[in-house]
């Protein structure tokens, strides 16, 4: 670690590599500090992958391929569109089994995290949007509850003249997908519209899925300095299957394999959700701006589990399948004011939070008779409501030309409540609530040790409720929630240097450390039902280095590395492992493109990640790897149209590996494994 910290002071004194490259970062970010900002200027961890880039050759069907460019991320896709991918920063929320945990998602402002923590992707629509902004570190607490970090996707702006674009792709398990939108600006409308839909078979045998998509932003200019946002999108999951991990076993005779009991019970999932938002924003004659947000949604998941009719004999069972169905929404009033301070320049805001959902959770048997994978009697049936009530300011002072101070606050009340509305003899009155309640501070300052060269160093607080989905289950086979579970409360440090030089070269490097009580682990998980539970303290600490370079007029080169020690204080009774599960000790991505934004070009991209442990006793392992990635691409642009044909081909080397790990799996099927060699070939369109 030592030898990486030295390489930040040692390479400024060396000169320019090259000029003329695109870079893969926007000069400005509004993640850190809920305004426009160059993240140079900024003392946190703070990337965007533009999404825009042609050269890029991506799929654009998950926001794993972009995500893994960025340091101190792991993004997995699973292979199982049922479970979405894995996502975590820095170890927080490698501990999910479905969905996203531990870190904040929004979209264009709006959050597609619930107000207990619990947030998908299905809801990203990539082919429409301009960037991905991923902010690590002690600032993201600013965010509030489950802030290990914060991944926000930013829809592209219209263009002039007007454009029509259309996407088309098909690969071996990537499946078929077709897209089709507009964007541009007529007057005073910025607009963006985008479809799209995908048809895959998936890599494993019962994995084939089906996903549409639709998002839509319109952004209106007033004229005195106010602006009016509208931002909606759909997601319809309609059939997902679900194989389920394998053992090692199962792994080693056939990696494409579904779990057996995947095949006997159908295990399956659907999804349907709709949502739309408003923004309206104002700029004052003073440096003073207003912003205001609501949003609304609606949102059904229906789940088949593969749990046995025998474990269902209790009558405090819930049954083998989940049925959700609920809305949600909120509400984010925020003042901002650029203006001096001691006549040196100063900036805030201000603001306050609401959110709220409400879902009608139901639970039936999976069986009729001797018939599987069905839906049978009622075995659960209760009303799920949590809301939160946030208040928060941060503020940045430029106190020298070479110091600036940056800090924030943010109180935070989240409260749970259950109506248990299935009650008989057996199964007694399950109703009850529980609220959670923090105050977060983050303090940071930057200095500017030269023209390109910043150091920085930050503190902060953060904090993780349970999810509704962790509280579901006791460990102890009884009815209603486990509300015994208390919120993970984190201490997070980060020094850090950015150095940039010429045009698109830069280098990056940040150590980091978070000290958690409290640490919210997997308890059990069986037949696709998982328990939780407080696991005590919890430390993770590691480096990130990135580098940008611009290698010639033509060439780039790209690096992205982290190591990462993350584990718990005392290893589970009966064993000495203590390694946090589903946390790789190293990642990097690496890769090497050539081409400008006409004609040819080509990327090839290494990435490599180092072994992890499956469950918490450390007594399972899937075995790190690499793989290497090749693109070929070509643009021919003139006034009127944009042609961009690309091939892809994934895992060149075919190598055989385990992707994704199901943290804790009671049955020992821990193991979810990588495709093999894939040719995928796309067109893109754009008519002006």
């Amino acid at each position: 670690m030592m030898q990486i910290a030295a390489i930040g002071l040692v390479l400024p004194a060396f000169p320019a590599l090259g000029q003329n490259g695109s870079t893969t970062l926007p000069d400005i970010v509004v993640t850190a500090t809920r305004s426009a900002r160059k993240p140079f200027d900024l003392p946190s961890s703070i990337d965007a992958v533009s999404l825009q880039n042609l050269q890029a050759d991506r799929v654009s069907i998950n926001p794993s391929e972009s995500l893994r460019e960025v340091p101190g991320v792991l993004a997995r896709d699973r292979q199982n569109a049922a479970q979405d991918e894995q996502i975590s920063i820095r170890g927080f929320g490698a501990r999910t089994t479905f969905g996203v945990r531990g870190v904040r998602l929004y979209v264009d402002g709006i959050p597609a995290t619930m107000p207990d923590g619990q947030g998908q992707l299905s809801n990203f629509s990539l082919g429409a949007s301009d960037r991905i902004e991923v902010l690590r570190g002690p600032f993201s607490a600013l965010y509030g509850n489950s802030s290990g970090g914060v991944i926000q996707l930013f829809t592209a702006d219209g263009t002039d003249p007007p454009e029509w674009r259309a996407m088309f792709g098909a690969g071996r398990y990537a499946g078929q997908r077709v897209e089709l939108g507009t964007r541009g600006i007529a007057g005073g409308l910025d607009y963006n519209v985008d479809l799209s839909r995908l048809r895959s078979d998936g890599f494993r045998r019962h994995s084939r899925s089906e996903r549409d998509n639709g998002n839509a932003r319109l952004r209106f200019t007033l004229g005195d300095g106010s602006r009016i946002t509208v931002v909606a999108n759909s997601v319809l999951l309609p059939h997902a299957q679900d194989p389920k991990g394998l053992t090692r076993q199962e792994y080693l005779v056939d990696p494409r394999q579904a779990a057996p009991s995947a095949l006997l019970y159908d295990t399956r999932k659907s999804v349907r959700q709709n949502q739309a938002g408003l923004i309206l924003e104002h700029d004052d004659n003073h440096g003073g701006q207003w912003r205001a947000m609501g949003y609304y949604g609606e949102r059904g998941v229906q789940q088949f589990l593969s749990i046995p009719p025998s474990a269902q004999a209790s009558p405090l069972s819930a049954g083998g399948v989940v049925d959700l169905d609920g809305d949600y929404g909120g509400v984010d009033l925020r003042r901002g004011w650029d203006g001096q301070l001691g006549g040196r320049p100063f900036e805030w805001v201000v603001g306050s939070s609401w959110d709220r959902q409400s879902q009608l959770r139901h639970g039936y048997e999976n069986f009729v008779g001797d018939a599987l994978g069905v839906i049978g009697a009622l075995r659960r049936n209760e009303r799920d409501t949590v809301w939160d009530f946030d208040q928060y300011a941060q503020a940045s002072w430029h106190l020298s030309p070479r110091w600036s101070l940056s800090g924030g606050l943010r109180h935070s009340s989240v409260h749970f409540v259950v109506d248990d509305r299935y009650i008989t003899a057996g199964n007694p009155d399950d109703s009850g609530r529980r609220n959670y309640a923090v105050t977060t501070p983050v303090a940071g300052v930057l200095y500017r040790a030269g023209r390109n060269w910043h150091l920085y160093a930050s503190w902060g607080h953060g904090f993780e409720t349970p999810t509704f989905n962790e509280l579901g289950y006791r460990s102890d086979g009884g009815s209603g929630l486990n509300l015994g579970l208390q919120a993970a409360r984190s201490d997070n440090f980060e020094l850090g240097s950015k150095w940039r030089w010429a045009s698109d070269n830069s280098v990056e490097l940040a150590w980091f450390q978070a000290d958690t009580r409290n640490e919210l682990a997997v308890d059990s998980n069986t037949d696709g039902r998982t328990t939780y539970r407080n696991r005590g303290r919890a430390r993770r600490r590691g480096v990130e280095a990135e580098l940008q370079l611009s290698l010639a007029p033509r060439w780039q080169a790209h690096l992205a590395y982290t190591w990462l020690d993350a584990r718990f204080a005392q290893p589970v009774e009966g064993t000495t492992g203590t390694r946090i599960a589903g946390v790789p000790r190293s990642a990097l991505d690496a890769s090497l493109r050539w081409g400008g934004n006409r004609g040819w070009h080509a990327q090839l991209q290494l990435s490599a990640i180092g072994a992890v442990v499956a469950d918490d006793a450390n007594s399972a392992r899937a075995p790190g790897y690499a793989l290497v990635d090749a693109s070929l691409g070509y643009v021919i642009d003139d006034a009127g149209m944009q042609i961009a044909p690309f091939l892809r081909l994934d895992n060149l080397f075919d190598r055989r590996y385990i992707g994704s790990v199901i943290v804790n799996e009671s049955t020992g099927r821990y193991f979810e494994p990588g495709p093999g060699r894939a040719l995928y070939i796309g067109c893109r369109l754009t008519f002006r």
